[in-house]
């Protein structure tokens, strides 16, 4: 989907007229960010979420989408490279159960003492991160029907 199109799908459940007056901004800007960009034919104005495409593109630098995740209320996690899989599933599978067991024990180490240190809290952090990675490409993979070859070969 199109930056501008979110725009306008967001605009349905919220009114144009508060957001303009909440970032100072006139309506019709709030109404040409939901146009198509002019190199589309339409008379759409650079809206904020291509400015941020932008700024990620020009920097490389992920902590940009990591600081707008957390401002809506959740986290980054990058998606990992996607490889065509040769092997059995059973290892892919494993690692991510042992991922997992890898990440209750920084837990259970970390709370063993009825509290958890702020060096903990970013152990435990890095590991959910290699959990959620781990996991992302497996169901990336997938989705993306890695598996098929390996369906066809066990039959």
């Amino acid at each position: 989907m199109q930056s501008h199109e979110i725009l306008k799908e967001i605009l349905k459940k919220t009114s144009a007229k508060q957001i303009a007056s909440d970032m100072g901004l006139s309506l019709s800007l709030i109404y040409k960010w939901t146009e198509a960009p002019a190199q589309d034919a339409g008379s759409g104005a650079v809206n904020p979420l291509d400015r941020i495409d932008q700024l990620l593109r020009s920097t490389s630098d992920r902590r940009i989408a990591q600081w707008v995740c957390e401002r809506a209320g959740g986290f980054f996690i990058a998606n990992p490279q996607i490889k065509p899989h040769s092997q059995s599933l059973i290892p892919l599978t494993n690692e991510i159960v042992q991922e997992f067991a890898d990440m209750l024990a920084v837990i259970a180490t970390a709370s063993a003492d009825s509290k958890v240190t702020k060096e903990e809290a970013r152990q435990i952090r890095r590991r959910w991160e290699e959990l959620k990675t781990v996991t992302e490409g497996f169901v990336r993979a997938a989705e993306q029907g890695n598996f098929d070859e390996l369906k066809k070969d066990l039959v």
